[in-house]
């Protein structure tokens, strides 16, 4: 009977262990991938921050009295990538949004200007800064995905219980900080 007795709690002891095991290596791999994500999202920044320089040197060629414009595009762009900006999802959803109410500006310059509309270097520019939002768009959705999956396996029972002892903690999804800007679908003029 003491044997039986000593098996079971070894047994026990075993599983609990087995569980606590994969649960803290499970937690791992989330936290590894959510900074991975991020680390996505920081390098698309990047590259669309260094686009930026080169679009607005090619409206600027044509709209050199849109002075304020730039100033505001390229100040905007810098906060982007800022260390503050890059700080939090938070933080970077508010850098976000003011360097797309700066670009709106830059690109309504530049339909004031028809020819500027059809050169080939501006054209390219604008695809690449296409591609690069949409690089963005697909490096946020991994990041929030990660961090889901994150979140519900730190709220799940049982490991809710012990998993902030560990250090694991929930992390910030990658939101819009300004919901009524996107609201509405912009409006496209021809």
């Amino acid at each position: 009977m003491e044997n039986i007795t000593l098996f079971v709690v070894i047994g026990l002891v075993a599983v609990i262990g087995l569980y606590l095991w994969a649960t803290y290596n499970g937690l791992v791999r989330l936290n590894v991938r959510v900074d991975e994500a991020w680390s996505d999202i920081t390098v698309q920044l990047k590259r669309r921050a260094d686009l930026i320089p080169n679009l607005v040197e090619s409206v600027k060629g044509y709209a050199k009295h849109e002075k304020e414009v730039f100033e505001n595009v390229t100040a905007a762009r810098a906060a982007t990538v800022s260390p503050a900006a890059l700080s939090s999802p938070a933080a970077s959803a508010q850098a976000e949004g003011e360097f797309h109410q700066a670009l709106k500006s830059l690109f309504a310059v530049a339909e004031a200007y028809p020819q500027l509309q059809a050169n080939a270097g501006f054209l390219n520019l604008q695809a690449e800064l296409s591609d690069t939002e949409d690089k963005i768009m697909a490096s946020r959705r991994f990041y929030n995905g990660g961090v889901r999956e994150l979140n519900i396996k730190i709220k799940q029972f049982p490991a809710t219980l012990f998993v902030r002892s560990l250090g694991f903690k929930e992390r910030e999804f990658f939101e819009v900080a300004d919901a009524a800007a996107i609201a509405e679908a912009p409006e496209v003029k021809f």
